[in-house]
């Protein structure tokens, strides 16, 4: 006798029990409005007249339709002028550029020999 058989045979009860009848969506496919609105969030509550129309009212780090940003983008200045013609960088009171520049408990410890090897030999050396 085959056991898969008389498995396969066997009544089969599922754990989940669903409640209601089973239905197709009340919303068909057909039914639902694809027109554009703004999100109910938008603060215009409006759509923009064409891409152009965003594109020109649109910023990202500054205007995206700044004459200058546009013409340093095609002639190459971008990089041309010199970090020191931006004016001295300095930290504010309390912010360090380097670790070096805090207080001596806050420097790097040197490695010992034995750290080395620990990490050289993945930790065999640790073993006795």
């Amino acid at each position: 006798m085959r056991v898969t058989t008389v498995l396969r045979e066997a009544a089969r009860t599922p754990l989940i029990k669903f409640i209601g009848k089973r239905t197709i969506p009340a919303i068909l496919p057909a039914t639902v409005d694809h027109t554009p609105t703004a999100h109910p969030a938008s603060p215009s509550q409006t759509l923009p007249d064409s891409f152009a129309a965003y594109r020109s009212k649109a910023q990202q780090h500054g205007p995206l339709n700044n004459p200058s940003r546009l013409s340093s983008l095609s002639h190459g200045v971008i990089g041309r002028t010199p970090g020191s013609a931006l004016g001295p960088i300095k930290p504010n009171k309390g912010e360090f550029f380097d670790r070096v520049e805090l207080p001596v408990r806050f420097h790097r410890m040197p490695w010992t020999q034995a750290e080395i090897d620990a990490v050289e030999t993945g930790g065999a050396s640790l073993v006795p």
